[in-house]
């Protein structure tokens, strides 16, 4: 497998090995042993499987108290996978990068806590699955505006789809600090 560096710290995009024969292929998405020891040590407590259709936005989601490292992979279809660093105090704070990631590609990307997420659909449909450092807490959910300008995410979809929640959330600048995580070095 193949670890890449991103620009922004701590975020990683993964080119796991893959076995394509006439048959079809087989890969590991995920082995804990392998994969702590090129450095991805992380404890996944949960996993989740989205899947969406052409156009749609999911994002830009983060937790605050008990924040999630998110392990993103895509089993059918294609999307455009983004990190956004919203850690108060970080030299890369308000940055984004992003990813294609799809079935074809097999690459898989590692957001780590204190970064907000999101992804929107390239193909008509898309499974993505990811793997969560923590459980879940609804009343832990936060979210940044996907068309934040200063941010000036490029999500390659147009009239794009959201929900009701995604819709009304509010730019970086205008979010409330006690509700932004804190960079830790």
């Amino acid at each position: 497998m193949k670890i890449i560096e991103t620009e922004l710290p701590g975020v990683l995009v993964i080119e796991p090995d893959w076995y394509p024969d006439e048959r079809g292929f087989f890969m590991e998405t995920y082995n804990a042993t392998r994969y702590a020891e090129a450095k991805l040590d992380h404890v996944f407590v949960q996993d989740n499987h989205s899947q969406s259709t052409r156009g749609v936005i999911r994002g830009l989601h983060y937790q605050l108290n008990r924040p999630q490292g998110k392990f993103v992979y895509v089993a059918r279809g294609e999307i455009f996978d983004v990190a956004v660093d919203i850690r108060q105090g970080s030299p890369t704070f308000g940055r984004w990068t992003g990813m294609r990631l799809s079935a074809k590609n097999k690459k898989q990307f590692f957001i780590p806590e204190g970064f907000a997420h999101g992804f929107s659909v390239l193909s008509d449909v898309a499974d993505v699955l990811y793997k969560c450092t923590d459980i879940f807490q609804p009343d832990d959910a936060y979210g940044i505006l996907f068309s934040d300008l200063q941010i000036g995410i490029d999500w390659q979809v147009e009239n794009p789809c959201l929900s009701e929640k995604d819709a009304i959330l509010k730019n970086l600048q205008d979010t409330p600090p006690e509700t932004l995580p804190v960079f830790k070095i």
